[in-house]
């Protein structure tokens, strides 16, 4: 680059399909105004037929990486030159970074997220506790089955309204995880320190989760990765009843950060003000 050449404003974009709905450009425009950074981020609605054509254009269009959302999480794990190994456990992507040597790097930062929100809302929360209980068996449950089973937890009960999912985590994952059938969720809160809803159920639009709540307790921490509604009735039910209470919101602020500071050069930070602004 000449003198006379002026530096390209890094770019960056969160692809899915549909879009629209994304808050990641507002928590990423909101932390590019925070720190005076020069560079935007923005959302691209992307067909899955032609995802490889997009991913592979971008890097010459002067961005420096993405975040990928449904549909595309598995599909992008397949045109990266370089995947982590928590993005190969996981079987899914959920950002790309765009090396200066042209290779695509690819990772997962999905269970970073969930831990630190974890840790951020609930700090009195110890892994070794006691077992965990994870409702659902999608791609979100993957994440945080991984990032538990990093943490030492001694044992993840998993329960899925489809048992066979949940019995293929379970030979994807090993032994510390435990099957359960979906009507025997309520009975399985009794002895877990930590529950967290992967599922969709509470969700806008969505039926809410029907599973008997009378096992929550104090000492309990209750995760609900859903955000919309910010406070579901499992949270609030958890509240009522004594228990550590963590929205979903948190994860998706925490699992930007790694890909922002990879892009942008500042790792920013997760706050009051930052969830403000996101819920604004």
């Amino acid at each position: 680059m000449t003198r006379d050449t002026p530096a390209r404003i890094p770019l960056a974009a969160v692809i899915g399909h549909p879009i629209a709905h994304s808050r990641s450009p507002r928590l990423h425009g909101y932390w590019l105004r925070k720190h005076g950074i020069p560079g935007h981020y923005v959302p691209l609605d992307v067909a899955p037929d032609a995802l490889e054509r997009v991913i592979r254009t971008l890097p010459e269009m002067g961005f420096v990486g993405a975040n990928v959302t449904i549909p595309h999480k598995e599909a992008t794990l397949e045109l990266a030159d370089l995947v982590t190994d928590r993005a190969t456990l996981i079987g899914a992507v959920n950002t790309l970074i765009f090396r200066k040597d042209g290779r695509i790097h690819a990772d997962n930062t999905d269970g970073y997220g969930f831990l630190s929100n974890l840790r951020q809302g609930a700090p009195e929360w110890r892994p070794e506790a006691g077992p965990a209980l994870v409702l659902g068996a999608g791609g979100a449950a993957r994440a945080v089955i991984a990032a538990l089973l990093e943490t030492g937890v001694p044992e993840i009960v998993l329960t899925n309204r489809t048992r066979l999912r949940a019995d293929r985590l379970r030979d994807a994952f090993g032994h510390r995880i435990r099957v359960i059938d979906w009507v025997q969720a309520g009975n399985a809160i009794d002895d877990a320190t930590l529950v967290v809803n992967t599922t969709s159920l509470g969700m806008v639009g969505k039926p809410e989760l029907r599973v008997p709540l009378d096992g929550l307790r104090p000492g309990t921490v209750v995760n609900d990765l859903v955000y919309a509604p910010l406070e579901t009735r499992l949270l609030r039910i958890a509240a009522e009843q004594g228990a550590t209470a963590v929205d979903g919101l948190g994860m998706l602020l925490h699992q930007a950060v790694p890909g922002f500071e990879r892009w942008f050069g500042h790792r920013p930070e997760v706050d009051e003000a930052t969830r403000a602004a996101v819920l604004r």
